[in-house]
């Protein structure tokens, strides 16, 4: 959480550019804004906010990834996205935080008050529509889960996870996937063997390679895109 952060790694500064200025829309608005970003670093598996807390400030990822998620009442996990460098999250039309937020990974984020947010969107037309296009492809990315886990097979969604991530992870032909097969499962509604079967079956067929534990290489893109229409 923000209050252990504080104590391990915190550092306060002007935004600082990403490793990917193109992705850096929510750079440009603080920028715009003349806001002051800071810094916190989170250990793997390390909680950054949790369900229902209040929902005080606004995240971006630098370096690493994070997975918001709900735990159901039987204990279920059921993860809503995937958070990668240059992805802004905890945008919440309410008080509080709807998910909760973790590292997956060893993670450096950088947050903005949301009350410092609102007060420049109230009086500036660019940090207005900037955010309401962070929104928007928010809410897209709902649309498009909610499609994924009740009307697709467990092919289809392994299919459309792998067209994602290498459209959002992929560096030379390879990705590098951050999280484990058993995130994987809980972002698709399936079951870890269910997750581990797909990948086999898709290896097998040629359609993907594997190169080291979680770094995959597309071979037949066509093939996945035939599965995901």
């Amino acid at each position: 959480m923000l209050t252990q952060s504080l104590t391990t790694s915190t550092v306060a500064s002007r935004v600082s550019p990403l490793p990917y200025p193109a992705l850096d829309q929510f750079g440009a608005v603080t920028g715009h804004a003349g806001l002051i970003a800071t810094e916190f670093s989170y250990k793997k598996d390390e909680e950054i906010y949790g369900e229902d807390e209040p929902a005080e400030y606004v995240y971006q990822v630098i370096s690493g990834a994070v997975r918001s998620y709900k735990l159901l009442s039987d204990g279920r996990r059921q993860i809503g996205a995937f958070h990668l460098p240059g992805d802004v999250f905890g945008l919440e039309s309410g008080a509080s935080h709807r998910l909760a937020a973790e590292a997956i990974i060893d993670t450096t984020v950088r947050l903005v008050k949301r009350r410092s947010l609102e007060q420049a969107a109230g009086i500036d037309v660019k940090v207005a529509r900037n955010l309401w296009t962070m929104t928007a492809g928010d809410l897209r990315h709902a649309e498009d889960h909610m499609l994924l886990l009740g009307r697709k097979t467990a092919m289809e969604r392994v299919a459309t996870f792998l067209l994602e991530m290498d459209r959002r992870l992929a560096v030379a032909g390879m990705m590098a996937l951050p999280m484990c097969r058993r995130d994987i499962g809980d972002y698709l509604g399936l079951t870890l063997e269910t997750v581990s079967r797909a990948l086999s079956q898709l290896h097998a067929q040629g359609v993907l390679g594997f190169s080291g534990a979680r770094q995959i290489v597309l071979r037949n893109r066509q093939r996945l895109h035939n599965m995901d229409a």
